[in-house]
């Protein structure tokens, strides 16, 4: 099996816009699903920002990008990237994941996710 790493960019309500601009810069494609279409708004005014968005170009380039939510608290210099690890063995997925939360904090765990079938966040201990 072979794996591959994204980049994931956080932001405060210009994911979209910062999406839009690497799609211009490589091409491809670029996916966005909003805070409304994943029926996670928790204020108003947040419904259309991009709680999981990516490019990827047919040249191999892949960044993501979503926008943290008011009720989280965030510094553009505290958790400015996400590093996305996927694979299509789920067993060998796990075993990255059971590796990767040793000395970190789960912040969400590893399971389906309406965009992959499985989804986690740990915040390394090392980091």
């Amino acid at each position: 099996m072979t794996i591959s790493t994204t980049t994931h960019l956080n932001f405060r309500g210009n994911a979209r816009e910062a999406l839009g601009f690497y799609q211009s810069v490589f091409g491809g494609e670029l996916t966005a699903f909003s805070y409304e279409q994943a029926n996670a708004v928790q204020r108003p005014e947040e419904a259309d920002q991009v709680i999981w968005g990516q490019v990827t170009s047919e040249a191999g380039f892949r960044v993501m990008a979503y926008d943290v939510p008011a009720s989280l608290a965030w510094d553009a210099g505290v958790i400015p990237v996400f590093v996305s690890v996927r694979g299509d063995d789920e067993g060998e997925i796990r075993g990255y994941w059971e590796k990767l939360i040793e000395g970190g904090t789960v912040v969400q765990d590893l399971g389906p996710a309406g965009w992959s079938s499985l989804y986690g966040m740990v915040r390394a201990g090392s980091g």
